[in-house]
């Protein structure tokens, strides 16, 4: 029976690259059409996910419509990072910036005044909003629009910077999950290095995804193909080798976050008296 789910929940989580490619680079160039913008501009970490939208952006619309910006922060970002970026930029020979946010992070650091050291997350999520801000610059500059590079692991589980790497028009890779992402990469030629590098948000010195979220992208998209199937949790919790705790955590973290995917809430009012 273990088995048989867990056979279930490996079938859900295949994908055919070419088909997929074909859909969501077909998603982007209509989307760029339908809002009469002349390009796209991208924020390229290095990592698998921000590399995999940029490879899909040239095959859609081409090189010369995509703009790539590599925004590290001095004495924080991995200088490997930068390196596998701007590599990237080149082998898909699109137009690329690279800005070092560190002197905005510092000026804002000085103008809070209840800037507090200690509260790591507050200033981590500032990171991700500076970059936010910097695409739209860019994007406003040129008539383009911003391609996120969210997946839907990170989108179910809220792993993102709400106005931050949650702040896009787009979200091309979106419906495809983390080792879902890989396979398109692979298909795409995406550099091997990139594929396997151990992901990470780059929100402070040695932090990584799976460490933040206490489970592997493995597991976490088992979890989530066996929630897709409407298996139990029991059932889920056996087929991928976690605990029923572990698959009940992430449900209550998907609802819990669910807001991270809305606009701010509007309330109703009775506009004249009864």
């Amino acid at each position: 029976m273990i088995r048989m789910t867990a056979e279930k929940i490996e079938e859900a989580l295949g994908i055919d690259p070419k088909v997929v490619k074909k859909e969501l680079t077909s998603f982007i160039s209509n989307k760029v059409k339908e809002a009469g913008a002349k390009g796209v501009v991208v924020g390229l970490s290095g990592g698998l996910d921000s590399s995999t939208v940029a490879f899909l952006c040239v095959k859609a619309i081409g090189a010369r419509r995509v703009i790539g910006l590599i925004m590290p922060e001095e004495n924080l970002t991995n200088p490997e990072d930068v390196e596998d970026a701007l590599s990237l930029a080149k082998k898909l020979d699109i137009e690329y910036r690279i800005i070092n946010i560190k002197p905005i992070f510092e000026s804002l650091r000085a103008s809070i005044k209840d800037f507090k050291d200690e509260a790591v997350l507050p200033a981590a999520n500032l990171r991700p909003r500076i970059r936010m801000t910097i695409l739209y610059y860019y994007a406003n500059l040129l008539n383009y629009l911003v391609v996120g590079s969210g997946n839907r692991s990170e989108i179910r589980a809220g792993y993102f910077t709400k106005h931050g790497d949650g702040g896009a028009d787009l979200f091309p890779i979106g419906c495809l999950y983390k080792t879902q992402v890989k396979r398109l990469a692979e298909h795409l030629g995406v550099p091997k290095k990139i594929i396997e590098k151990t992901p990470s948000a780059g929100l402070w010195a040695g932090q990584t995804d799976e460490a933040e979220l206490g489970i592997s992208y493995e597991k976490l998209d088992r979890i989530y193909a066996g929630l897709d199937l409407n298996l139990s949790m029991k059932d889920i919790a056996k087929a991928v080798g976690v605990k029923e705790s572990e698959v009940k955590r992430f449900i209550e973290r998907e609802n819990r976050t669910a807001h991270k995917l809305k606009i701010g809430e509007i309330p109703r009012v009775s506009l004249r008296g009864s």
